[in-house]
């Protein structure tokens, strides 16, 4: 678990660990979406604001979740702007996330064992959001 505030501003390594993302992606996107702008320090070191993070969690949603491509997604924030994308709240996500527990290594090797293709994962995540949207109609 991470001890800080979630205000505070976030190293690319701690934003790596969070989205389960390699740092060389995040800061591919960088130049993909001009939206995302860390702080830059002596150094170069980055630190990425609240904001920034929701931005990649979502930009991370509509990619592996969603299916976009990078030009996808671009043309989504350039339609409805970067707002969608903050308020975006995975309701599966439960599902889907690995748990980010650093006590306990097995149970991500045991995770890495069980994976699944992306073509399957899809067709799951499809099936999931359907089971969503239909608890939504009988909770109504």
């Amino acid at each position: 678990m991470n001890s800080k505030s979630p205000e505070a501003f976030r190293t690319i390594s701690e934003v790596s660990k969070d989205l389960s993302l390699p740092q060389h992606v995040l800061r591919f996107w960088e130049t993909k979406f001009v939206q995302i702008k860390p702080i830059k320090r002596g150094g170069g070191r980055r630190y990425y604001r609240p904001e920034d993070v929701k931005l990649l969690k979502g930009i991370k949603s509509l990619l592996y979740n969603d299916g976009y491509t990078i030009r996808g997604v671009q043309k989504v924030i350039k339609e409805n702007g970067t707002k969608k994308l903050l308020n975006i709240q995975i309701e599966n996500k439960v599902f889907t996330e690995i748990k980010k527990d650093n006590n306990d290594s097995q149970e991500q090797q045991n995770y890495l064992q069980h994976s699944i293709n992306d073509t399957k994962r899809k067709k799951l995540m499809n099936v999931l959001e359907d089971l969503v949207q239909l608890r939504k109609k009988l909770d109504k």
